[in-house]
């Protein structure tokens, strides 16, 4: 952010003095005069940040179609190319909130400044994080020794670590080439490493490269990679009417996706920059989440399609292969009483 010259704030107080001076003080106007209070402050716009995932596409809808406006809110929701810059704008206090997988908010829970609230989960990946490898590999066990380009610390090196663990292997078994999702995608095309970790639509890219083809995918670990709306505990706490009206505006996205789906996907394809034939085949590995899976998700239970059990596994995995020092606390990550709220009000 820029700051003011010293001498620009001393030309702006001397100015000031002068005209006061001259003037002396400026006498109120009859409606000011007449009035008893100051005109009403428009409610400052609550920023969300959001990148290139098919389960995050459909906000787009809600600010084209005014379904915001319709639920009382004001919300800008604000593009990010690179995911990673989406959670550290958010991290640093530059949002209200960002759309982020429970793993990455996990790791950047313990220094954002505003806190980092999961308030609504708005699909589960169910085959659209891959990784994509070359002809000759064949098992994960091939991987060992090969380059694999990944976004480090997010969401496919947390898919990646997850298979070589299912296989007794660890990352330091493979040689991590570290590069924004998209470049990652464009090097392994290019012939410059023997596997990607991407999602959608980056993966379209990677299977460009001849021989090409998917090795592993989310569906393989059905729960493991939530896509959530996560809102800072300050907006939270000050602003929970919002937070509500946003939250069901998600729901009105869904029920606007399913009547008027041709509408919906011209939208969301133009946000995503694919075209309309693409969109549907990355839609397939996206699981929308219903306010049941909602209440489902956010739930206790056994098996990573309960969150707090997917939690504490995510975070004790994340310190163990070194993502995080240490876990933060867990609980306050995840708030329940806004889908709750909204499946009360909708029975």
């Amino acid at each position: 952010m820029k700051r003011r010259q010293l001498i620009s704030l001393c030309l702006a107080f001397l100015c000031t003095l002068l005209v006061t001076v001259s003037c002396g003080a400026a006498p109120k106007s009859d409606s000011a005069a007449d009035s008893g209070s100051a005109p009403t402050e428009p409610t400052k716009a609550i920023v969300i940040g959001y990148s290139n995932w098919a389960g995050w596409w459909p906000w787009a809808i809600a600010e084209q179609e005014g379904l915001f406006a319709a639920n009382n809110v004001n919300v800008e929701m604000k593009w990010f190319d690179g995911y990673i810059e989406s959670m550290e704008a958010f991290a640093t206090g530059q949002l209200d909130g960002n759309c982020q997988t429970l793993n990455d908010t996990i790791s950047f829970a313990a220094d954002a400044i505003n806190g980092e609230v999961a308030v609504l989960v708005n699909d589960n990946s169910a085959g659209n994080d891959k990784i994509i490898v070359t002809a000759e590999i064949n098992t994960v066990a091939d991987l060992k020794g090969k380059k694999v380009a990944v976004e480090e610390g997010v969401v496919d090196d947390f898919l990646l670590s997850l298979a070589l663990e299912k296989e007794g292997l660890s990352r330091d078994d493979v040689e991590i080439v570290p590069l924004e999702t998209g470049a990652a995608a464009a090097a392994f095309a290019a012939g410059q490493v023997d596997a990607v970790g991407a999602f959608p639509p980056f993966w379209l890219t990677a299977l460009e490269r001849e021989g090409s083809k998917e090795l592993v995918t989310s569906a393989d670990f059905p729960g493991a990679i939530p896509d959530l709306l996560v809102m800072s505990k300050t907006i939270i706490d000050q602003r929970p009417e919002d937070v509500q009206a946003i939250v069901k505006t998600w729901f009105d996205v869904l029920a606007f996706m399913e009547e008027n789906p041709e509408k919906a996907d011209e939208i969301m394809a133009k946000r995503a920059g694919v075209p309309l034939e693409e969109l549907q085949q990355l839609k397939v590995g996206t699981r929308f989440f219903t306010i049941e899976d909602n209440l489902k998700a956010f739930s206790d239970g056994e098996g990573m399609e309960h969150m707090p059990y997917a939690a504490k596994e995510m975070a004790d995995f994340m310190v163990g292969v070194g993502f995080i020092p240490e876990a933060p606390e867990l609980a306050p990550i995840l708030d329940d009483q806004f889908v709750k709220a909204y499946a009360a009000a909708n029975p």
